[in-house]
């Protein structure tokens, strides 16, 4: 999967069978913050949503910022990886994404 990383618009994206698949995140307060997920349903089961958000808290690893998650997809992925040391951003709510 070719994952792309538009930094203008603070967005990593890919591009399947003609569907765009993307992670959007913010940078506060000395981290990355996963705002939306959204993966097309054609394109859904197939691991693209993971792949989005490791790829965006890789990044932010490497820019030394920590992991944060406003989006709940990305809240419950930081679950499953507690070896990012993540935790909900102060706007999480529950199921929920802001934007």
């Amino acid at each position: 999967m070719d994952i792309k990383h538009q930094k203008d618009i603070s967005e990593f994206y890919t591009e399947v069978n003609g569907f765009r698949a993307f992670v959007r995140y913010s940078v506060h307060d000395g981290g990355l913050d996963v705002r939306k997920t959204l993966v097309p349903k054609e394109l859904g089961g197939k691991g693209i949503a993971a792949a989005l958000v490791k790829e965006a808290y890789d990044y932010a690893l490497d820019q030394k910022l920590s992991c944060l998650a406003t989006c709940s997809y990305a809240v419950v992925w930081l679950e499953r990886h507690p070896e990012y040391n993540g935790k909900p951003s102060a706007d999480y709510v529950e199921g929920a994404c802001p934007i």
